[in-house]
């Protein structure tokens, strides 16, 4: 499966006439991928411009989102609260866009110093979803199941040095929960096998891995996608299953498969507000154009 910039390049400029990405409402989650698109797209075509676009959007989701200690999940009245696997998607983006100004590695560690204390509990997890001041967990949230190897992973690429404890606290979660934990829901697999190729030959990638495979193999629709977990055959969705897509390009596996839900979701309409969102269409572009998502490009 190779990389089309070219598809990354169309489909964000029909977003941005259609006020989609980036000038929509500002979602982390989405914004993290987008950074990530927009870097992957100057190391492409070395047009500047694309890293100027990347900066807008760093410096507009930290006045729009930014809080004195971490980052609000979205823009809009019901997207309150941080979520930890969010936070560290953007520390993701800002440790790859810091790759060409360094500035930007260091607030992504000046950001690690103010969510990890207050997301973390030593011994147990890491907490899924914070109140907005990160003063308490979110009422009715408990522990994250990938959250701390969200962590490690983007703690380890941020800069390993500085973040020596932090790391430590989240190798030892990953110690206590990698080999028994069992997931079933299809944008998680894609985000653990993504997470897994910056590691392969630690023991927890090594066993997630091959666990993750397996589970997605028992999910796959010969009708060109991934259900959203097991026992749900007709329940899709596309932003999901690009996740997926992701995921296994990371790890170099079922290029037939990815192909097929590359296919199968450029015409899928599911009727919805998905067709029109943004997570829907930046992580399109990121499926068809992984770039500085993976270590290894091809």
């Amino acid at each position: 499966m190779k990389n089309n910039p070219r598809y990354a390049v169309e489909k964000l400029a029909w977003m941005r006439a259609h006020q989609i990405w980036p000038n929509g409402l500002r979602y982390l989650w989405t914004d993290a991928y987008g950074v990530i698109l927009l870097v992957s797209l100057f190391d492409e075509f070395r047009n500047k411009s694309y890293l100027d676009q990347a900066e807008s959007v760093v410096a507009d989701v930290e006045q729009v989102l930014g809080r004195s200690r971490g980052i609000r999940i979205g823009e809009a009245p019901d997207r309150d609260g941080q979520y930890f696997h969010y936070l560290t998607m953007w520390l993701h983006a800002l440790e790859v866009l810091g790759r060409y100004i360094p500035e930007y590695r260091r607030k992504g560690v000046d950001l690690v110093r103010q969510i990890h204390e207050p997301f973390l509990i030593r011994g147990q997890g890491v907490i899924w979803k914070m109140q907005e001041d990160l003063s308490a967990p979110y009422p009715g949230f408990g522990l994250g199941a990938l959250d701390a190897f969200g962590g490690y992973v983007a703690y380890n690429m941020l800069d390993r040095e500085r973040l020596d404890s932090e790391i430590a606290d989240m190798r030892a979660i990953i110690g206590e929960s990698a080999a028994h934990l069992v997931i079933t829901q299809d944008l998680a697999l894609g985000m653990m096998l993504w997470m897994c190729h910056f590691f392969p030959e630690e023991q927890w990638a090594v066993q997630q891995r091959q666990r993750s495979l397996s589970m997605l193999d028992g999910m796959w629709s010969a009708n060109g996608y991934y259900c959203r977990e097991p026992g749900l055959a007709q329940t899709k969705f596309a932003f999901t299953n690009y996740g997926v897509s992701i995921g296994l390009q990371a790890v170099g596996e079922s290029s037939d498969r990815v192909q097929q839900i590359h296919e199968f979701f450029e015409t899928y309409r599911s009727g919805d507000e998905y067709d029109d969102a943004a997570i829907t269409h930046v992580m399109a572009c990121n499926a068809h154009f992984p770039g500085k998502l993976l270590i290894r490009e091809e």
